[in-house]
């Protein structure tokens, strides 16, 4: 599977799974996906400046996009798929056994 393909496939899972599910992404990992997923579609942030000091969420999603600066897209695809399996792989539940086996192709 090609890591185009993968990178879909995982930003599909991540998009599916329930906000009261057994896999609960960190607000670390939820920034770690964004960055990755915005540095792995648009490339380095071009938006212009930075949000304002009061939006916080704002500013930690620049933050964390902007030190992706200089990834190419592809290797921040990758990330993103690894960052996914290695969340999966801590859980025990049988969708998430069923996510991490799609991902892999099986």
């Amino acid at each position: 599977m090609s890591i185009q393909a993968q990178f879909d496939k995982a930003v599909a899972i991540v998009g599916s799974l329930p906000k009261d599910g057994p896999v609960q992404p960190t607000q670390d990992d939820q920034l770690a996906f964004y960055a990755n997923f915005k540095q792995g579609n648009v490339g380095d942030y071009t938006n212009g400046k930075a949000p304002g000091m009061f939006d916080f969420v704002g500013k930690a999603k620049y933050n964390a996009w902007k030190a992706l600066e200089g990834t190419s897209k592809e290797d921040a695809q990758k990330k993103y798929v690894e960052l996914l399996r290695e969340m999966l792989s801590r859980s025990d539940d049988e969708e998430s056994k069923k996510n991490l086996a799609e991902l892999e192709g099986e």
